[in-house]
């Protein structure tokens, strides 16, 4: 796991990257956020100012929230980043299933974001954990 580096505004110059790209948890929350946004473009035009847009930028919440907590003081900082990115996780799967409620999602498509939630709950988890814990 890359420590967050807030003394150096969350890069370190001898590399070409940010903490946050670092870590397997935050390009597992890209690539969930582009699974979002391909999967309402088959959503309803009536749809996109509502449904669409509120998953999307829950989705694309997920990946910010990680970037933006690796950029605090302290562990504890990052952590409570990382449960608001768990909470905009789970907003997604709460928006998904309406979709899916309503016949905007089929069932495939469907499992196939909840197994994606689960995997990034469980990364997002131990993380929180592993930041609490080194505290």
């Amino acid at each position: 796991m890359a420590k967050p580096r807030s003394r150096d505004w969350g890069t370190d110059m001898t590399k070409d990257t940010f903490a946050f790209e670092e870590l397997a948890v935050w390009r597992k929350a890209v690539d969930f956020a582009s699974f979002v946004y391909k999967t309402t473009d088959s959503f309803p035009a009536d749809e996109r100012y509502g449904l669409v847009s509120q998953m999307r930028r829950a989705a694309i919440s997920v990946s910010s929230n990680l970037a933006e907590g690796t950029s605090r003081n302290s562990r504890l900082d990052f952590a409570r980043f990382v449960e608001i990115a768990y909470g905009s996780l789970l907003e997604v799967l709460s928006q998904a299933t309406v979709a899916k409620e309503l016949g905007y999602l089929e069932a495939q498509r469907y499992q196939d974001l909840r197994t994606m939630v689960g995997e990034l709950a469980r990364m997002l988890s131990g993380l929180r954990s592993s930041l609490r814990a080194k505290q």
